[in-house]
Formats: C-alpha cells, sequence, structure tokens
C-alpha cells in the first residue's frame, strides 16, 4: 500500500557527514554475510543454506516484527527490523553465489526503488491526487498494470499466507472485482454441535471451517482484522494464563498452602 517516508535528525546527522548513512551500515552487513559465505573462512552452516531452507527462519523474524509492532517497545522494533533486513540480504548473497547468479541485492533495492516510484505517480510523476482515495486508486491502477499478465483477480495470494488473513485478503479481491460471495452450505449439525457421530472427519472439519469463514466474513463487514483481532484475543489468553500460573507457583511456595494443600514435610 502507498508509504510516505519522513526524514529525522539521524538523516540529517548522516548527510552532515557526523555518522555514516544507511547505505554505508548496510555494506557493513553485506561484507558481514559475505565473510560468512566466503568458501575459506565462513560459516559452514551458512554455506549450507538455500532459499528453502531459510523459509521457516523469514516466517519466525516476519512473526517477531509483527509482535516487536503490536505489542513491543522501539528497542524490540529497531532489532526485530535488522533481523527481518538479515534475511533479505542473505537471500540476496546466496541468489548472487548460485550457479546461474540470478541476482543480487542491488538487483533487489533497485527493483523495488522503480516500482515504489511507480506506485506513486502523484508523487514521482505528473498525476495529482485529491484525498487518500485517489492515492489508492492510482496505486491500484499501477499495479494492476504491472499485474497484466496474471489471468485471474486472486492471483498472487500467497497460499502459505496464515488462513485468517488469506480470507479477508481474498474477499477485498473479491470487493474489488465486484463479484459476490460464493455460498457457503449452511452449518450441519456437527459444525453445530449437535452430533453427527456419523460425519468423517474430513466433513467435520470443513464443516467447522465453513462456520469459521462465516465468521471472518463478518468480521471484514464490520472492518475489523480477524488475523490482528485473533492475536490479540491469544496475547489476553496468554497473560491470564501466566497471570494464572504466577498465582499458582506462589500458593504452592506459601507456609500455608492453599485450602487442602499438605505442607512439606522436613527431610
Amino acid at each position: 500500500m502507498p508509504t510516505g517516508q519522513a526524514k529525522g535528525p539521524r538523516d540529517e546527522e548522516a548527510r552532515g557527514g557526523l555518522e555514516p548513512g544507511a547505505g554505508a551500515r548496510l555494506g557493513e552487513l553485506v561484507g558481514v554475510v559475505d565473510a560468512l559465505l566466503a568458501d575459506e573462512g565462513g560459516c559452514d552452516w551458512n554455506r549450507t543454506q538455500t532459499h528453502r531452507s531459510l523459509v521457516t527462519y523469514l516466517v519466525e523474524e516476519t512473526y517477531e516484527l509483527v509482535e516487536a509492532i503490536e505489542d513491543g517497545t522501539s528497542d524490540d522494533l529497531r532489532e526485530e527490523l535488522g533481523d527481518v533486513l538479515y534475511q533479505v540480504v542473505l537471500h540476496s548473497a546466496l541468489a548472487a553465489r548460485a550457479s546461474s547468479g540470478a541476482f543480487d541485492l542491488a538487483d533487489v533495492v533497485h527493483d523495488v526503488t522503480e516500482k515504489t516510484v511507480r506506485r506513486h505517480p502523484h508523487v514521482f510523476g505528473a498525476e495529482h491526487a485529491d484525498g487518500l482515495d485517489d492515492i489508492v486508486r492510482l496505486w491500484s491502477a499501477a499495479k494492476a498494470d504491472e499485474k497484466s499478465r496474471r489471468t485471474s483477480v486472486y492471483d498472487g495470494v500467497p497460499v502459505g499466507q496464515p488462513a485468517l488473513a488469506r480470507a479477508q485478503k481474498l474477499d477485498s479481491r473479491r470487493t474489488t472485482a465486484g463479484a459476490s460471495r460464493p455460498h457457503l452450505h449452511a452449518p450441519t449439525a456437527v459444525s453445530a454441535g449437535q452430533g453427527g457421530t456419523g460425519a468423517s472427519p474430513e466433513a467435520s472439519e470443513l464443516a467447522w471451517g465453513r462456520d469459521l469463514l462465516a465468521r471472518v466474513d463478518e468480521a471484514t463487514d464490520r472492518g475489523i482484522d480477524a488475523e490482528r483481532a485473533l492475536r490479540a484475543a491469544v496475547r489476553e489468553r496468554e497473560m491470564l494464563l501466566r497471570r494464572e500460573e504466577t498465582g499458582a507457583s506462589t500458593s504452592a511456595r506459601s507456609p500455608n498452602g492453599p485450602v487442602g494443600q499438605v505442607p512439606p514435610q522436613p527431610e
């Protein structure tokens, strides 16, 4: 989506020569990754990695960044952004070392810079935008032009995306296309918790999933981010569980202990 960029004191210092700018710092990180991947004196573990083997770490780092954004401090956010950046640099270095030499970090930076400029014609081109609606319209038009080779409006929605978020992304694409929601089968006895012992586990699971998808559609209509809402509810439950755990530990250590508990006997 459209983004803006603000310059702060650190940018002024970098331009004034008081400290290295982001480009120089990024160069240092590139040098570190190159050293890790070096055939002589490098890290055996890093050299054996592939784009596929690193997927787990990329996903973990991304979720840690989300956690820092939603529930962390400024220091947490800074650290997790660095971890995600490290993944980008490492993947780019692995691609550069491949026999095909497919691309390197400079290509990645070049491509995303060009794409960002393309998608903001009201900033870098001759277009004019009156308000956020116009900005989104221009951004969407530029993106649609880039993806003109796609055969479906639903292409490009990652299969590996969390199910709640993916459901809402697909529904957003549906809205853009002007299509209606597919009719889901009515809730079955199994999904409604009314027995249904004769149903297969697969049918039971699908029925339950349809009910959940209906709730996700309800969240979408109310402007609720279902994935974020569930994360918040899970965090709340974890807090309560930890609070209960701490309380139980405190009671267990109490000389009197809870009612009915036998005090520890001296050895």
